[in-house]
């Protein structure tokens, strides 16, 4: 990306939008929407929220109603998952336009996507649309066209965005760029910024038997916006235990340890608590967001400010 292309793009602070110290959020579900109302000042342990876009990618209605009404109260984090961005071919010209009134509409302070792809075009224009986030292929060829069309999505919201490294359960063959180092060059073309989850380098550490310190310790604090954590689960396939990214259950501890590794050399970073299934009291979100906070507020952050690659 040229500088020109960069300085497009204005690089704003951290979550929560114009405050410091670094906090925790946590994602909204709607089971919660009105209690959060309800409860109001009284809760205090949410630092922001973040929604997955493509549920509210909509002209009006009640789920448009709740989050803008959260919106006046807790800065919000748009968390795509349906840009695909890994696919070859231009990117959905009307999804992407969905994005960009949404991001307008609740002025979100982190925009994100995901390192992976979920449709697969064919000669007709169409495709087949899969319900997952699927790894790439780590290849100069793939990192073309996802530089490109992380530039695509920023030039048409205005800002950048944060890219999220994925939890994975195969390899490519032909992968030849080990992943820290394909996304590092996702960011230095495009401009980008990182969402790094430390759940989703557990995983992938556990499932293709690599480092997860020795990754973690490649990526530089100045391109990290974000944090995800979150709970997974275990299967067992052909006797060989395999940890599946399902975002239904607390953090573990060793989770929890590697977490605290990261914020120790990064500083602290806005943090998000991810659940997505199974779906617990409020009360239990907010708790995992105390443990977050607690690690965040005993960080000694930077004698620097910080100015991360995000908004």
């Amino acid at each position: 990306m040229s500088s020109q292309h960069q300085s497009a793009h204005p690089v704003l602070g951290p979550i929560p939008a114009n405050s410091l110290p670094a906090r925790a959020g946590i994602g909204l579900k709607a089971q919660h929407y009105q209690e959060i109302l309800e409860r109001g000042a009284d809760i205090r342990s949410i630092g922001w929220l973040e929604v997955h876009s493509e549920n509210y990618m909509c002209a009006g209605g009640p789920q448009l109603n709740w989050l803008t009404a959260l919106c006046e109260r807790y800065p919000v984090s748009l968390h795509g998952v349906g840009m695909s961005l890994g696919t070859a071919g231009p990117l959905d010209a009307k999804h992407l336009k969905r994005l960009v009134d949404l991001e307008r509409r609740v002025e979100a302070s982190h925009v994100s996507e995901h390192l992976s792809w979920s449709i697969a075009k064919n000669a007709q224009g169409g495709g087949d649309y899969l319900n997952d986030l699927i790894a790439l292929p780590y290849t100069e060829e793939s990192l073309d066209v996802f530089c490109g069309h992380v530039e695509e999505m920023q030039d048409a919201l205005g800002r950048r965005v944060l890219i999220e490294n994925p939890s994975s359960y195969l390899r490519y063959e032909h992968s030849v760029i080990p992943e820290p180092e394909f996304l590092l060059e996702v960011a230095k073309r495009s401009g980008c910024g990182i969402l790094l989850d430390v759940n989703n380098v557990y995983v992938s550490a556990h499932n293709h038997g690599f480092d997860a310190h020795a990754y973690l310790d490649q990526i530089p604090a100045d391109l990290v916006g974000e944090i995800h954590l979150a709970g997974h689960s275990q299967t067992v396939i052909d006797g060989r235990a395999i940890l599946i990214d399902d975002h239904g259950s607390p953090v573990i501890d060793d989770v929890w340890s590697l977490y605290e590794y990261t914020i120790a050399r990064l500083g602290p970073i806005p943090t998000l608590i991810e659940w997505d299934s199974n779906i617990p009291d409020l009360d239990v979100l907010l708790g995992e967001a105390a443990k977050a906070d607690r690690i965040l507020a005993a960080a000694h952050p930077p004698e620097e400010v910080r100015h991360v690659a995000v908004g």
